[in-house]
């Protein structure tokens, strides 16, 4: 069994830049999909970003394109999500989630282990 284990979210004025950070513990980490959902105040969890299990390939919400880059080191298992250019909109909770394949899903109910959330709150 995987657990999940956010880091390193926090309060930044708008235009400025976090970097959260995934701790997985347990076997097999590198056969998972892993990505980043968020969820604001009120509102359901909205994909943000995913990675297939060898890293090879990523895919993004609209949203965040351009500014969000997500990656992994199945050696440390670790995910990461840098978030540059941070918006007003992007204030939520952010989990970390496991899929239950290596290959990439946006939805939540293909993710089987979810971590307890790191807050990001971009002011304005």
């Amino acid at each position: 069994q995987v657990q999940l284990v956010e880091s390193g979210g926090g309060l930044v004025p708008v235009g400025d830049s976090l970097r959260l950070s995934c701790q997985a513990s347990g076997r097999s980490f590198h056969i998972n999909a892993m990505a980043w959902f968020s969820q604001a105040p009120g509102q359901d969890a909205e994909f943000v970003a995913v990675i297939s299990g060898d890293g090879g390939i990523t895919q993004y919400a609209d949203s965040v394109k351009g500014r969000f880059t997500i990656s992994r080191d199945n050696a440390e298992n670790t995910v990461t999500l840098q978030m540059n250019n941070l918006k007003p909109e992007d204030t939520a909770l952010y989990y970390c989630a496991a899929a239950g394949s290596p290959f990439i899903a946006t939805a939540t109910t293909d993710f089987i282990i979810w971590g307890q959330g790191t807050r990001v709150t971009v002011s304005s």
